[in-house]
Formats: structure tokens, C-alpha cells, sequence
């Protein structure tokens, strides 16, 4: 296991190839998906994102989207992260974790540490976060992040709220 990040509570940790159940799994559940215009449809379908669109990241730019644990017993919660957007010149901070994990302070946590990461190691200028309108947690995440409200715009074929947060 590869940890990036410790947090109070979280470990983040490079995805490995063999981690395709657990992205299928989290994504499984459709109020995971609910707000995030992606759902993975089959294991062979979350093995394609893992190996083409997240693995990747981590060669290219030397961060990406992470696996997160809890540390009290190791279980994966969902994932958090920043993601090159080469084609929208910026990094986007993502996160999305199991209803399981909902409610307890755990994105927060691991987003606000992925932005240290980013500033900090990474030397970024710039993060930039976005929230389909109505998903109020994550919305949330961002704001107790420290990231501020910059407009509405077409991303991906879906309207998002989007922020962003400077060094």
C-alpha cells in the first residue's frame, strides 16, 4: 500500500491495479452516482477507469485520485484527489465516498487535505472544485474547504457550481 496522505482519521493511498471491485462497488449504489453524471455500469467498465483514466494520472502528473481508508480499520470509503484537466487547464479536486461515510466529517477531511497535498508538495496556483446544483453535501465540502464560489458553467455535458481556491 502506497499512502500519500494521512489525515487524523483517513489514510489516502494510491489506487492499484487490482482495486476495480472497489471503484465498482462504490459505484454501485445509486445515491453515490446520484450527482455525478458517471456511473460505472460493470467490473470490466470500473477496470477501464482504473486503468485509463486513473492510474494514469499518477505517472503523467505525480497525483490523481486516491483511495481512502479509514485508519480505525482500514476500510475503503471512496476515493478523493486532484485530477489534471489538461483540456480545461486546471486541476480539479473530486471526491466521492460510500453513503456509509456520508455525514461524518470524512470528505472534508480528505478534500482539505488533498488541497494542502496540491499547494504545499505539488507547488499549485490554483484548485478548482465543482458540485452538480442540489448536491448541498457536496457543496458543503467545498466551502468548509475554504474554496469559493465562482460562477455556473457547462462541464462534462452537466451544469456545475464551481469553485475554486488560490495559494
Amino acid at each position: 500500500m502506497h499512502v500519500i496522505i494521512e489525515t487524523e482519521r483517513l489514510l489516502l493511498r494510491l489506487f492499484e491495479p487490482g482495486d476495480a471491485q472497489l471503484i465498482f462497488d462504490l459505484n454501485a449504489d445509486p445515491e453515490v452516482t446520484r450527482y455525478t453524471g458517471d456511473p460505472v455500469t460493470d467490473l470490466n467498465h470500473a477496470r477501464a477507469v482504473l486503468e485509463n483514466v486513473i492510474l494514469p494520472q499518477y505517472a503523467l502528473y505525480n497525483h490523481g485520485r486516491w483511495a481512502v481508508h479509514t485508519k480505525s480499520n482500514m476500510e475503503f470509503i471512496g476515493w478523493c484527489g486532484l485530477k489534471n484537466r489538461p483540456e480545461l487547464k486546471e486541476i480539479d479536486l473530486g471526491y466521492r465516498f460510500a453513503v456509509s461515510a456520508w455525514g461524518k466529517g470524512y470528505a472534508t477531511e480528505a478534500a482539505y487535505a488533498s488541497i494542502k497535498y496540491g499547494f504545499d508538495k505539488l507547488h499549485l496556483p490554483r484548485i478548482v472544485g465543482r458540485a452538480m446544483p442540489g448536491n448541498t453535501g457536496s457543496i458543503n465540502v467545498l466551502e468548509k474547504c475554504g474554496m469559493r464560489f465562482i460562477g455556473e458553467e457547462f462541464v462534462d455535458g452537466h451544469l456545475a457550481m464551481t469553485y475554486e481556491l488560490r495559494s
